[in-house]
């Protein structure tokens, strides 16, 4: 089974230029209120810390192009990020009877994806994935296809 959510990294592209253009904009405006026309008082911060914490939820949220690939005899995991030089993308291939369990985690917008595999010389390893941005559906159908790997070994 192949599962990619690449198809999508045009929106998300558009969603962190958007969230860009209103942090600089929303500093333009901090700006010129603090400066020259002095109308919201204090709550002028809010123009620069609103879009921050946006992009910071974007951030946090991961790497937002996942993909998996189970046909033949091993499973292929990549995880990338939109912006290249952000953080290192992720790319695992190992044999199917290697995998010994999976657990996602769900907290808030936050989803993980944790693989522990068999290993030779430490006996497992556990392998870590950023899935928030995969719709319900396509969890569902990762979950579906990992429980029929962990069954048939």
């Amino acid at each position: 089974m192949r599962l990619s959510n690449r198809n999508k990294a045009s929106a998300y592209n558009f969603i962190h230029t958007l969230l860009l253009m209103f942090l600089i904009a929303g500093a333009g405006a901090f700006i010129l209120e603090e400066y020259k026309f002095d109308i919201l008082g204090w709550e002028s911060i809010f123009l620069i810390t609103v879009p921050i914490l946006f992009l910071g939820i974007f951030y946090l949220s991961g790497r937002q192009i996942f993909e998996y690939d189970s046909d033949g005899e091993a499973l292929h995991f990549r995880n990338r990020n939109i912006i290249p030089f952000l953080s290192k993308p992720l790319s695992d291939e190992f044999p199917k009877y290697k995998l010994v369990s999976y657990e996602i985690i769900n907290i808030f917008f936050i989803k993980r994806l944790y693989i522990k595999i068999s290993s030779k010389n430490s006996g497992s390893i556990m392998l870590k994935y950023e899935i928030s941005f995969l719709t319900k559906k396509e969890v569902n159908d990762l979950k579906a296809s990992l429980n029929k790997v962990v069954k048939s070994n």
